[in-house]
Formats: structure tokens, C-alpha cells, sequence
């Protein structure tokens, strides 16, 4: 389980980590610049729910987006060759 753990993975991950938080504050940020009202006083004063559930589907759409791009193969250090054309040949 641990054998495939390795230093430049740990490093993409933690920087992949760092990026992701980023961007969730920078959607925020964006939000609450868009909106003519204050985000802050109507989650915390006011007890808006339903913009409280707008805000948590955006984190986890993010969120979603950023777990994909981890997951998904890098096309660096890729020994695979595509197929040659004679090989689909009849």
C-alpha cells in the first residue's frame, strides 16, 4: 500500500492541495463580489439556508473538479505507444 508512495507524489499532492484551496477562496471571493448583498451577514446573521447550500454545492463542485484532475493520468512519463495503423489493418 505504502510502496507506491513517493516523494514527488507526496509534493503534487500538497501543491494540488494548495491550488485547490485557492481556488474554493478565489469562488468565494468572486461570489461575494457578484452578489449585492453581503454572503458573511446572511450565512451568519440572517441563518440563510438555501444560500448556504448554493455555497456548499459550489465548494464540492470544485472540489470534484480538482479530485478528477489528481486522479487522472498524467500524460508525462507515459511509456504506452499508440496503435500503428498497420496493426487495425485487415
Amino acid at each position: 500500500m505504502f510502496a507506491e508512495l513517493t516523494l514527488s507524489g507526496l509534493f503534487s499532492t500538497v501543491i494540488y492541495s494548495l491550488l485547490g484551496l485557492g481556488l474554493m477562496l478565489g469562488a468565494y471571493k468572486a461570489l461575494e463580489t457578484v452578489t449585492p448583498f453581503s454572503v458573511r451577514k446572511e450565512l451568519e446573521e440572517d441563518q440563510n439556508v438555501a444560500l448556504g447550500i448554493v455555497i456548499g454545492c459550489m465548494m464540492l463542485g470544485i472540489s470534484i473538479i480538482i479530485a478528477a484532475t489528481i486522479a487522472s493520468p498524467s500524460e508525462t512519463g507515459s511509456n504506452d505507444d499508440p496503435p500503428s495503423s498497420s496493426s487495425t489493418q485487415r
